[in-house]
């Protein structure tokens, strides 16, 4: 049964992360030439804006692959290990990576005077997202660190 809730998970972060390929590679540039041709005065920030969500998926794609580790471990039964810590750690660091460059960006859009309403709102889904992800993981992380310190104890009690 436990097999069966990973290998659907595992799928899920497949599909997700094709997804995303997919919309970064179709999607997004031709969306950039869109409104760069829709308005001329914005064509200049066409590439620097591209770059800069393609800058972002690095720590996404990292830590999907995070996340598929640790539905290996929880297949393989080492759910309570210390890589499983690590594996949290990094999603951590990824989803506080892409909050932090998203923020950039918003605010380098708001000192050109380019922060529309519309971006105002996407960007700030998307850093809560990522920080309220940071926050979980996090907490998680400090859960599985003290489940492996009272298993580490009770390992040593005979």
């Amino acid at each position: 049964m436990n097999n069966r809730k990973t290998t659907f998970l595992k799928i899920t972060i497949l599909v997700i992360g094709l997804v995303v390929l997919l919309l970064c590679v179709f999607y997004l540039p031709w969306l950039a030439e869109y409104i760069s041709k829709q308005n001329t005065e914005l064509s200049y920030l066409k590439y620097p804006l591209l770059i800069g969500i393609y800058l972002t998926t690095v720590p996404f794609y990292l830590a999907l692959f995070e996340g598929f580790r640790l539905l290996v471990y929880i297949e393989r039964e080492h759910a309570f290990s210390q890589q499983g810590v690590i594996s949290l750690n990094y999603i951590k660091l990824c989803a506080i990576s892409i909050a932090v460059l998203y923020g950039i960006g918003s605010l380098a859009l708001f000192t050109i005077n380019l922060l529309v309403p519309i971006l105002i709102l996407l960007g700030g889904i998307i850093i809560f997202a990522s920080a309220s992800i940071a926050i979980f993981a996090a907490v998680l992380q400090e859960l599985l660190r003290t489940a492996l310190e009272i298993k580490s104890e009770n390992d040593l009690t005979v």
